[in-house]
Formats: structure tokens, sequence, C-alpha cells
């Protein structure tokens, strides 16, 4: 359960001054661990992300799945009596998360720095889209803007034309990565006894992610094209047609699969060491010969076929799915969260723990927690 002594992060306290996704992602984690996290928004706004659909039983699909196990307060933090709450929170808080732009907080001495400077024992982590120098520094950075800036999109999609990922992935993997440091610099306090500051900014975590297409660039001075469900450097790996229309991906990544493929999918042994496709590089030169053979055994058989001649052979395959069809999988694991209109199932948290799951807490309405943290931590309005 939430704050369980179970629960690893049971007895800390995270105020988060968060907003949209990548930081809400990243306190939603912690929480999800048992940690405590007051979520402070806007007064009269909120988090705009609670108004972005209704798509989850009339409340937003984004701020259900984001904002779970949090307490939520409203606060004006220009106003004198609401920024002293805040700092009372602060005083005894183990963490401080904030998305706010660039220097925002400074003119309020609210920074990262000094609120260090004033809670020595503070973890603090700012998440911004490009960092808090360089030319863009004050550059608007919502997800799409972000893949076309890394040229994520432009290795995505087909040869036709760039796409985005159909999911928020600059935001969640800034998320990811934000929640990452946080754990370490806790680690860290553990052992100096002291807080430290974490900086994570979304354009930097794609360039991180970007890092293969761009060391082709570099060092090979090749472009990295578009190939959609198929993989640019490895042969073959990718999506085929079945007889019946529906597709599966492959994945043939060393000598001894390449050996089986050949022999029981292909049903040629000597094709394993034809000149044309005997290792990768061969494959990816002659790969529209290779692709006229796999075409023709896939459209000769039903996906299920297909898919049980592919296990059987030691073959790495999956089918490629639908939404409809990931909601009824086999695989998938859901919990439930409360919201202020009903329950909603969403996917199981994916860190498993040995000393048992964690509940998931519930959403929050626009400022549900207000009177018990204003009386809690300053004076009741």
């Amino acid at each position: 359960m939430p704050g369980s002594d179970l629960a690893p992060l049971s007895g800390k306290l995270v105020v988060a001054l968060e907003q949209a996704v990548a930081a809400p992602f990243c306190s939603s984690r912690l929480a999800d661990a048992g940690a405590r996290v007051i979520k402070i928004e806007r007064k009269g706004a909120g988090d705009f992300a609670r108004a972005y659909d209704t798509a989850a039983n009339g409340e937003s699909a984004y701020f259900t799945w984001l904002n779970r196990g949090k307490e939520a307060v409203a606060l004006d933090i220009k106003a004198d009596e609401d920024r002293e709450i805040l700092l009372r929170m602060l005083e005894n808080a183990d963490v401080f998360v904030q998305n706010l732009l660039p220097g925002a907080l400074a003119k309020l001495g609210l920074d990262s720095a000094s609120l260090r400077e004033r809670f020595p024992r503070l973890v603090t982590c700012d998440i911004t889209g490009y960092g808090e120098d360089g030319p863009m520094r004050n550059a608007k950075a919502y997800d799409l803007l972000v893949q076309c800036e890394s040229g994520l999109a432009s290795v995505t999609g087909t040869a036709d034309g760039p796409g985005r990922v159909g999911v928020s992935v600059c935001d969640i993997a800034t998320g990811m990565t934000a929640h990452a440091g946080i754990c370490e610099a806790l680690v860290g306090r553990d052992r100096t006894g002291k807080g430290s500051g974490v900086s994570v900014a979304m354009f930097d975590v794609m360039a991180d992610w970007m890092s293969v297409p761009l060391l082709y660039h570099d060092y090979l001075g090749k472009p990295t094209p578009r190939v959609g469900l198929n993989h640019t450097v490895i042969c073959p790996y990718g999506a085929y047609e079945c007889k019946d229309g529906q597709l599966v991906v492959i994945a043939v990544q060393h000598s001894g699969e390449w050996q089986r493929f050949c022999e029981h999918i292909l049903g040629d042994a000597a094709l394993a060491t034809d000149p044309r496709f005997h290792d990768n590089t061969s494959r990816i030169e002659n790969k529209p010969a290779l692709e006229v053979l796999i075409k023709a055994v896939f459209a000769s058989h039903d996906r299920a076929e297909m898919l049980k001649r592919l296990d059987a052979a030691g073959i790495a395959s999956g089918a490629v799915n639908d939404v409809a069809t990931l909601s009824g999988h086999p695989q998938l694991d859901r919990s439930v969260i409360r919201t202020p209109s009903g329950e909603i199932n969403v996917p199981t948290p994916p860190i498993r723990r040995s000393l048992g799951e964690t509940a998931l807490g519930p959403c929050p309405a626009f400022d549900a927690q207000g009177k018990a943290l204003r009386a809690e931590f300053g004076r009741c309005s």
C-alpha cells in the first residue's frame, strides 16, 4: 500500500510544482513507490492536462494516468501566504520537483539552488524543455516539437515522410530519466547527509536516445532511413504480411538464428551460406532479393500458423497488434485507479517488487486536499 513500511520510499515527502506530462510522470512513479506526493497546481486553472480530454469516464486520460496517489492543493505562489505554505512543505520535504520555465522561480527566491541552501537535505529536480542555458532555453517544448527538433521524427515513419511516435515519448523518457536521477540523489544523500540538484531537459534526453543515428551520421556520413516496421541495420528484422492480411514481425540477430530461419522457415538450409546472405552486412546489401524469398513464404500461411512455425524454429517473432488487441491481451496486467468520476483500469506499473505489490492511490480532484494541507502547513483558509 502507498506509504506502507514495505514501500521503498515510505516516509519520503515529495513536493511537485508541476503540470502536463514529464514532471507528473516522474512524481507518479515516486508515489507508486510509497512516497507522499503533494501536487501544487495553479489557483483557478490548475494543471492544464486536466482538460486534455474526457476519455477516462469523464476525466482526462492523461491526468488520471499521471496523477494517481497524489494529494492536490491549489496555490498562488506569488502571494505571500501561499508561498509561505509552500516553503513550510519544503522544510519537511525530501524531494522538490518542478517544470516551470527556466528562471520563473528565481524571481520568487524559489529556485532550486536557493532552496537547497535553505534546506540542505532537499533533493531538487528541475525539468525543462531545452535546459537552463543555450539559445533555446526559453522555447516552448511540447512533446511533438521535441520529437521534431531532436531528429526523432526524421527516423520515424516511412519513406514517404516523417512520423510522430504514437505516444508522448519525449515526455515519458524525460520523466523516467528524472525519476532515476532523483533516486540516485536520494541514495547519495543517505551517504553524505546532503541533498543535491538534478536537472533534466527533454531535448538532452532525446539527443541521448538518438545516439545511434547520430553516430552513423558523424562517423559514416550515412543518414538513417525511415523504414516503417523494419530495422535499418539488421536483416531480416521487420514486418511481413501473411496470407490472411495480418502482419508478423520477426527478428533474426545472429548466425544461429539465421541458420534456423533458412532451414525451418525458408525451407532451404543452403541459403545460410549463400554469399549474398551469409552475414548481416551481406543481407542488408542484398535485402531486396532476400525480401522476395521471405514474403513468398509468409504469404502462403495465415498469421496464427506462421507464428507457430516461427516459435517452433526458435525465431523471435510477434504479432503486429492494434490497441483493441492490447486491451484484451493475455499478457496485460491491470490495476484500478479511483478518480472523482469513478474507477478506471490502467496497465499495472512495470516495476514488480519482491516485498509485494503496491496498490495505486486515487487520482485527486482539483484542490482535493487543499483545506487539509493548508491546515497542516499553514493557516486554515
